[in-house]
C-alpha cells in the first residue's frame, strides 16, 4: 500500500497547517518555514490548500484526484462539499473520528491488520467508503490489546454530531451525511474545486 512516508511535523510546518492532529506538532513552526509565508501566486494559493487537504486525510494524488472527479459529478452537493463527503466517509477517517485511535495514520493501520468491523464483518481497506448506518466495531481479540485499550481510553475525541460513539462496549455508528460546518477541518475547499477546474 503506497503512502506517504515523509516526517509528519515537518510537513505540518511546510503547509502552515497542523494536519496530523498532534499537539506537538507545529512547536518548531517559525516565520519562513511554511509555504504560505510566502508570497504566492493563485495557482500557488490553490495547490497549497489541495496539499493540505491531501495530508489531512493522509491520501496520495492519484486516489485525491478520482475523488475530485467523483465529487464533480455529484449533483445533491456542491462539488466541495461532495469532496469533503467522500473523504470524511473513509473507514479510516470513521474509525479516527470514533475515538479507536489517535491518529489518521494508527487508524490505518488498524484497518489494514483486520481489528476493525463494518457491521460484524471485518474490512481490511483503509479507503472502505461508508454509508449512514454502518456500525464500526473493535474486533472481540482486539479489544484485549493493550495499546487499543490505552488509546481509546487516553484519546480526547471530538462529539460529532454526525457519529454516535459507545466507547465503552468498542463500536460506534455512523449516524449520517455530515453538514459542512460539522467536519472538523480548517480548509477552503472552493480553493481546490477551483485547482482542479483550470
Amino acid at each position: 500500500m503506497a503512502r506517504n512516508r515523509e516526517p509528519r511535523f515537518k510537513m505540518c510546518r511546510r503547509l502552515g497547517l497542523n494536519v496530523v492532529g498532534h499537539p506537538k506538532a507545529m512547536d518548531r513552526a517559525i516565520k519562513g518555514t511554511s509555504r504560505a509565508d510566502k508570497k504566492l501566486s493563485g495557482y500557488g494559493v490553490r495547490l497549497l490548500e489541495k496539499q493540505r487537504l491531501k495530508a489531512y486525510y493522509g491520501v496520495l494524488e492519484k486516489q485525491f484526484a478520482k475523488y475530485v472527479r467523483d465529487a464533480f459529478k455529484e449533483r445533491d452537493f456542491t462539488t466541495g462539499h461532495a469532496l469533503l463527503l467522500r473523504l470524511e466517509s473513509r473507514l479510516d477517517n470513521m474509525v479516527y473520528r470514533m475515538g479507536f485511535a489517535t491518529s489518521i495514520s494508527s487508524a490505518r493501520q488498524m484497518v489494514n491488520h483486520g481489528h476493525i468491523l463494518v457491521n460484524g464483518k471485518k474490512i481490511d481497506i483503509p479507503s472502505y467508503k461508508l454509508v449512514p448506518g454502518d456500525e464500526i466495531s473493535l474486533r472481540e481479540k482486539s479489544r484485549k490489546v493493550s495499546t487499543y485499550i490505552s488509546a481509546i481510553k487516553n484519546n480526547e475525541i471530538n462529539i460529532l454530531p454526525y457519529i454516535d460513539t459507545d466507547l465503552e462496549n468498542f463500536k460506534g455508528t455512523y449516524i449520517r451525511l455530515p453538514l459542512r460546518e460539522e467536519i472538523p477541518i480548517v480548509i477552503n475547499e472552493n480553493l481546490i474545486v477551483e485547482f482542479y477546474s483550470r
